[in-house]
């Protein structure tokens, strides 16, 4: 079942995969690794069947009866341990296949663990239909404030190297919304979150990456496995309680949406801030998310974010053995 979250995709598979062992959520991602399991997201992912930005996710197990379902995300790269927009269209798939029977014209609280914790998706109705998806997530907060960034030590080709000098005198704010991001102004660069400026943030973006890879603000406090930056974002500042910005994740991936755990990273460094109000947050492509801090803990703030995901198709995939291209390629 494909769906779509402010224009960023979500494939949920609904059959077809290996049982995926393991007790929690978070140990089945681990498991998921394996050939005969993994060879089913490649499948999935890239071409031709999907595409270098191609984003979804395995339905498994929760950890216990409290939550509706579990899931495991996926990209071309591997698995995340978070994502909002895919939480989003989740709840708009457990209202529309009766997995969740939902109020028509109210809310209804979707329980998902994913390998980040567990999370609700509250979808709202009226006359039946789904309205909006809000995402409440695990406690999010700020990791590390202004980290310089570079440029790279390690040499490459030339191109590589004029990217990193960019870098010089630049330094990122570090925030964890069930990943961990690191945040940019595009105006540090001298450019704009817009579709024009794409190509030059993906760049960009991959060597903010690898100029963080192993550094102190990239390793999660608690569990090893959530370390790691996952993606960057870049953002504009449009106005007060308005930004725009666009995710840079995995390896060159650019999230469509306002992307869903990056805006709850986000939400926890403006809070730190001073912010209080809503945050209007809108991707590269013109669409938004609507953020709030619903609550405030000893671990961090719990950000809740709102936006609607539309169903776009539904599939049946194979593999001919015949095939020369077998579980496909990406293309950058």
């Amino acid at each position: 079942m494909d769906y779509h979250t402010a224009g960023e995709p979500f494939r949920i598979v609904t059959a077809g995969v290996p049982d995926i062992p393991g007790g929690t959520v978070l140990e089945r991602r681990e498991a998921a690794r394996a050939p005969e399991i993994d060879g089913v997201r490649r499948l999935l992912c890239h071409e031709p069947r999907g595409h270098a930005d191609m984003y979804g996710c395995f339905l498994i197990p929760p950890d216990d009866a409290a939550a509706d379902l579990g899931v495991l995300f996926w990209h071309k790269d591997g698995y995340s341990t978070a994502c909002g927009h895919g939480t989003i269209a989740l709840g708009v798939y457990a209202v529309d296949s009766g997995l969740v029977e939902a109020d028509p014209d109210g809310e209804t609280d979707v329980v998902v663990d994913v390998p980040s914790g567990r999370v609700t998706a509250r979808v709202r109705c009226s006359g039946g239909l789904v309205e909006a998806v809000t995402f409440r997530n695990v406690p999010s907060y700020v990791l590390a404030r202004d980290v310089e960034l570079g440029p790279l030590v390690a040499a490459g080709p030339a191109s590589a190297d004029a990217i990193s000098g960019r870098l010089a005198g630049v330094r990122a704010d570090v925030s964890y919304g069930g990943a961990i991001y690191a945040s940019v102004p595009a105006a540090a660069f001298g450019l704009s979150v817009v579709p024009e400026h794409l190509t030059e943030l993906i760049a960009l973006g991959r060597a903010v990456k690898a100029a963080l890879a192993g550094h102190p603000a990239s390793r999660h406090p608690g569990d090893e496995r959530l370390s790691g930056i996952y993606g960057v974002i870049f953002y504009d500042e449009l106005g007060p309680g308005h930004q725009r910005n666009v995710t840079v994740f995995a390896d060159g991936e650019v999230d469509r949406s306002p992307c869903g755990s990056g805006t709850a990273a986000r939400l926890a460094l403006l809070h730190a801030d001073g912010f209080t109000g809503t945050l209007t947050h809108d991707g590269i492509v013109g669409t938004s998310f609507l953020a709030r801090v619903a609550e405030v803990t000893e671990e961090g703030i719990i950000p809740e974010v709102e936006g609607m995901a539309y169903r776009t198709g539904e599939h049946r995939f194979g593999l001919d053995p015949r095939d020369p291209v077998g579980a496909g390629f990406t293309l950058r």
